[in-house]
């Protein structure tokens, strides 16, 4: 991740660390940043750089806090997930792929919550002249993907449902950073990535989207707590007000785009237009979901996938992993994420 790249097309550091990868992929441990609120009770909150703490500000959620919240940066999901089950944080947002390897390794966690978005930013892209119409013209080809990331169970996914496997193409693991350069110098032939990476290459690197992750990915977000700090009964109800916040939070993202826009980009260094695109794509059709059967069913075919792979240890059961306490009043994992229309 610190080859040279093309200045003109490189991301932030913030944001190329923030892939939803396997622990092996990144480390980074916390930093510690600002403390809100008064109270007796305080909550230890695992973070990336523009994204929880972030948008809980911008939306004014964080005001009039009657317990404190005390951030600490990650540079990825990883090792937020490796802060909880070390009890060095209570609770940390992260993607669908990370709980998957930390609860492969046997981590001490629980999934305690979801947000569920559109897989239009999950893509399969390629170059505006390339040959390749479909997946199955991929055969033969070289594609770049993170590996362990949810851009790579998108990639064997969509493979096999066209009828190929992995062995059937070129897999080239890269990192965001260098499968952007990568791709942009024509060293390979497509690119498996996520949002903002997809928003950013269609914008700068003559890009254009063999297929999305519609109906192979979950879409899925995750909140993740130590099962401590949920047998804590105080800091058990002040876990629920903070994920209530989060989901007025997303709800202001929804209904003001341009304006998280301009704050996550300002936060991340991201090109306003970029962000803007990857906000109305992905980031704010987002709505919170209950932690349900569905949305463990998709996690576990995401490790088994995995474990087949030998990505991971050992098979497990996801929803040992999982507390549903605070799936109270949501809609289910399966609801439709919310979306800005055509056009937009």
């Amino acid at each position: 991740m610190r080859r040279r790249i093309v200045p003109a097309l490189s991301l932030p550091l913030a944001l190329l660390l923030s892939a939803c990868v396997s622990p092996s992929s990144h480390s980074g441990s916390g930093s510690s940043g600002t403390t809100d609120g008064k109270g007796d009770v305080t909550l230890n909150v695992g973070d990336q750089k523009g994204n929880d703490e972030a948008v809980l500000r911008a939306a004014g959620q964080l005001e009039n806090l009657p317990y404190k919240i005390k951030w600490s940066t990650f540079t990825s999901g990883p090792p937020i997930l490796e802060a909880v089950s070390a009890k060095a944080v209570d609770i940390g947002g992260v993607g669908n792929t990370p709980p998957v390897f930390a609860a492969a390794a046997k981590s001490d966690i629980k999934v305690v919550a979801a947000k569920h978005g559109t897989s239009d930013g999950e893509t399969i892209l390629v170059k505006k002249g390339s040959p390749a119409k479909q997946v199955a013209d991929l055969k033969g080809r070289s594609v770049a993907v993170a590996q362990g990331s949810s851009a790579h169970y998108q990639l064997v996914a969509s493979l096999r449902r066209a009828g190929l496997s992995v062995k059937d193409v070129k897999v080239t693991f890269l990192q965001p950073a260098d499968a952007l350069a990568a791709f942009s110098r024509g060293k390979v032939d497509a690119w498996a990535v996520w949002d903002p990476y997809t928003s950013q290459a269609l914008r700068q690197s003559d890009a254009r989207v063999l297929t999305t992750g519609k109906d192979v990915v979950n879409g899925l977000n995750f909140q993740v707590a130590n099962p401590s700090s949920l047998k804590d009964r105080k800091k058990a109800k002040v876990i629920e007000d903070y994920l209530g916040r989060l989901r007025r939070a997303q709800d202001w993202v929804y209904r003001h785009p341009e304006k998280w826009a301009k704050v996550w980009g300002e936060e991340t260094g991201l090109p306003y237009q970029v962000a803007l695109d990857s906000v109305k794509r992905t980031n704010g059709t987002r709505v919170y979901v209950a932690v349900d059967k569905p949305a463990i069913a998709s996690e576990q075919e995401i490790a088994d996938t995995f474990a087949q792979l030998k990505l991971i240890p050992r098979r497990f059961r996801f929803a040992d992993y999982v507390d549903t306490r605070f799936n109270s009043g949501l809609p289910p994992s399966t609801s439709a994420p919310r979306t800005y229309g055509k056009g937009s």
